[in-house]
C-alpha cells in the first residue's frame, strides 16, 4: 500500500497504461488539484512506479510520464479495481460515476 495508498495515485497510474504528456494528465485528472497531481508523480517516480523524460531544455517544457517496468506490474491489480469500480457504481445509486 506504500506504492498506491493514497486518494489520487491508482487513478493517476491506471491513466499512465499508456505514455502521457503532463498536460493530458492533467485534462483527464480534472478533479486533482495541479499540485496533488504533481507531488503525487514526484513520489510515484522517487518509487520507481513511473518515469518522467523532458523533451526540451527551455520553457514552455514538454514532459512526458510512463510506467516503468515495477509499475507495469500494477496493471492488472489497477484493472481490477477500475472494473470492480464500474459494476460496483451499476448497482449502487449513490455512487456518482465521473467520465
Amino acid at each position: 500500500m506504500r506504492y498506491i495508498g493514497g486518494k489520487w495515485k491508482a487513478v493517476i497510474l491506471i491513466h499512465l497504461i499508456e505514455k502521457k504528456r503532463y498536460s493530458e494528465l492533467r485534462k483527464e485528472c480534472k478533479v486533482i488539484t495541479e499540485r496533488t497531481l504533481s507531488l503525487q508523480l514526484k513520489e510515484m517516480e522517487e518509487d520507481g512506479l513511473i518515469t518522467r523524460t523532458v523533451h526540451t531544455a527551455k520553457p514552455p517544457l514538454k514532459v512526458d510520464y510512463e510506467l516503468t517496468d515495477f509499475g507495469r506490474t500494477l496493471i492488472p491489480l489497477l484493472q481490477s479495481i477500475a472494473e470492480w469500480g464500474t459494476q460496483t457504481a451499476q448497482s449502487n445509486q449513490r455512487i456518482k460515476v465521473l467520465r
